[in-house]
């Protein structure tokens, strides 16, 4: 199998007054010193664009791409036709039966997305779409050179020229899923760093988000990459790129990698266009391009595929269109590191800027942690402590406690909504710059029961001093009690009152603390953090003396039993600003066996006379 040559070290900024020209130089030296055979003498050399209307039925053609290693290499195909608007207004498709035999077996590949194909030496277009399941004869569909172009000239802000109605059908022809299979070559992302359990255990997640993934992919030492994102000022030089060459995608880079590899198109000076179709179709974005190293070609009558590599971050992605992606050689975009710590070992990884992913990779880090290593130390319990860290905020802070990986398995869905509730922001444009998640190990199992809650009276006067015993047992059986306190204050004379023992959880919803906050009933990021903040800790339980009361509600705060001429005022704004419901007002709490998970809810009347 050929080396990957990944990258070579740039000298610091400071002393690289032309960067680009150094990169260029030190590319071309790792080129000819590294991997004299990458290019081959009888490659196409993409000097000339072949037009649409020079395609005839009939013509030979290569298409360049990677098998193994990290080599291109031709197969032949031959031009079907051209079918016009296939893609929409002005979106052809230009149709190739697949002749060698080395891809008639197994058709066109996911991975292959992006292969150019010469025909007389031009280029004419990139593979990039899978035309039928299970045929006779493998056809394949490629994206004409022109569209290419179009997102290439996005990169540099050139005017893309319209299609001249007068050659544009407006009205293509609508088609239905069971006509044809006809479709993208679906980019597979695969995930490196997690064990099989923990990526079965998220795929359902990940195509929710409109991720294909396989858990068979692998990554180059990810120490390095992890710093080479962490550290701008250290960027590789751009290795060498050629059309036909492997290209990976990354949404996160490090010892967790997640990367969908395709075949580099085109590449002009620091440009590089590939895959020939979209990867999620999202328009401008900033994800690494990474440098690939193909494994294998795994053959399927159904969907075959190449296993890769990733490597290093070679440059940003910045346009991913209908009809390719393309981005920039150099430096990748800036990324949120990650940082998963047990006592044992530490992963560090960067997930890019995406509110609904970097809680999601974030969960996947700390699963691996958890589940997916030969360590042991959690069995018992475990404190999962996170750290998230705004520009311009103080630090987010949560902590929850687990009762093994069992019990982390469980509680995973509550987990990945507390992840989302810091990490999606809704009201700026602001991402974390960094996050921690600390693990540590529990000396003893945290599940415990509570049999009995005793107060001294549930009828009392203004200055007498109550007791509530609670007693109960830890997993093994053992005696857990505690006795708390309080002094009746002439305040709760003719109350509503109840006495209630609930977990955080059940307290936070009794007290009017939705689970999800709605961005309706906050004004700022700060507000909104602050409300985060104000949940109660899931661990222990809270004794606590309540009032049932109407509140308003706005912007996370209640107003209790408003008069009833600042209701009439407030009417108009119930449904929108304000929402008034029924709460429990805690008028007095206290925490009791913190670090133990009891799930119980005890509520008894309570009344305090003269």
């Amino acid at each position: 199998m050929d080396p990957l040559p990944f990258f070579t070290p740039s000298a610091p900024a400071a002393r690289c007054p032309n960067r680009l020209a150094r990169a260029k130089a030190c590319a071309l030296a790792t080129l000819l010193a590294v991997v004299p055979h990458a290019w081959s003498a009888s490659q196409p050399m993409d000097a000339s664009p072949l037009a649409l209307a020079e395609l005839a039925p009939g013509m030979k053609g290569e298409v360049w791409t990677v098998f193994q290693g990290v080599t291109p290499e031709p197969f032949e195909v031959e031009v079907t036709g051209v079918i016009r608007n296939a893609l929409g207004p002005g979106k052809a498709l230009i149709l190739c039966r697949l002749t060698d035999p080395r891809v008639q077996g197994m058709g066109a590949v996911a991975g292959m997305s992006g292969s150019p194909l010469y025909i007389g030496g031009r280029i004419a277009g990139a593979l990039s779409y899978q035309v039928q399941r299970f045929e006779t004869v493998r056809y394949a569909g490629f994206t004409p050179v022109a569209d290419l172009e179009e997102v290439t000239g996005k990169l540099s802000g050139v005017p893309i020229a319209p299609v001249p109605l007068d050659q544009a059908e407006l009205s293509p022809r609508p088609r239905t899923a069971n006509e044809t299979d006809f479709q993208a070559l679906t980019p597979v992302f695969a995930l490196s760093g997690l064990s099989p359990g923990v990526a079965d255990l998220f795929a359902p997640r990940l195509r929710e988000l409109g991720l294909t993934t396989v858990a068979l992919g692998g990554s180059g030492a990810p120490g390095a990459l992890h710093a080479a994102v962490s550290d701008p000022g250290a960027a590789p030089v751009p290795a060498p790129l050629q059309p036909g060459g492997a290209i990976a995608v990354a949404l996160a880079i490090g010892d967790i990698t997640i990367a969908g590899t395709g075949t580099v198109s085109r590449v002009d000076g620091h440009r590089v266009t590939a895959f020939g179709h979209p990867m999620l179709g999202i328009g401008d974005v900033a994800l690494p391009l990474c440098a690939a190293e193909i494994v294998a070609i795994l053959p399927s009558n159904l969907n075959s595929m190449k296993v890769s590599n990733t490597g290093p971050v070679i440059g940003t992605l910045l346009q991913d269109r209908l009809s390719a992606v393309a981005g920039e050689l150099g430096a990748g975009p800036a990324m949120i590191p990650v940082e998963v710590a047990t006592p044992r070992r530490t992963l560090r990884f960067s997930i890019v800027k995406h509110a609904q992913l970097a809680p999601m990779v974030t969960a996947m880090g700390v699963t691996q942690a958890i589940q997916g290593s030969n360590d042991a130390g959690f069995t018992e319990g475990f404190r999962v402590a996170t750290r998230v860290v705004y520009p311009n905020e103080r630090p987010f802070e949560t902590e929850m406690l687990y009762a093994g990986p069992q019990g982390f398995a469980a509680g995973l869905e509550e987990f990945l909504q507390r992840l989302n509730a810091c990490l999606q922001n809704p009201f700026e444009k602001t991402f974390p710059e960094s996050i921690e998640v600390r693990i540590s190990p529990l000396a003893r199992r945290p599940v415990a029961y509570l049999d009995q809650v005793q107060p001294s009276a549930t009828r009392a006067r203004a200055g007498d001093r109550l007791t509530v015993d609670l007693s109960g047992r830890d997993h093994q059986g053992g005696p857990l009690r505690q006795q708390v306190e309080l002094v009746v204050p002439a305040a709760w004379i003719g109350k509503n009152l109840e006495l209630v023992v609930l977990n955080g959880r059940d307290l936070d919803r009794s007290t009017g603390q939705a689970a999800t906050l709605s961005t309706t009933d906050l004004r700022s990021f700060s507000t909104y953090l602050d409300a985060l903040r104000a949940f109660r800790r899931p661990d222990g339980l809270y004794i606590a003396i309540v009032e049932r009361a109407n509140a308003l509600i706005d912007q996370n705060e209640r107003l209790i039993e408003a008069p009833g001429s600042i209701e009439r005022v407030t009417q108009a704004s119930i449904n929108t600003r304000y929402g008034r419901q029924e709460i429990a007002v805690p008028l007095w709490e206290t925490r009791v066996f913190p670090d133990r998970l009891i799930n119980v809810q005890v509520k008894r009347p309570f009344s305090v006379t003269e």
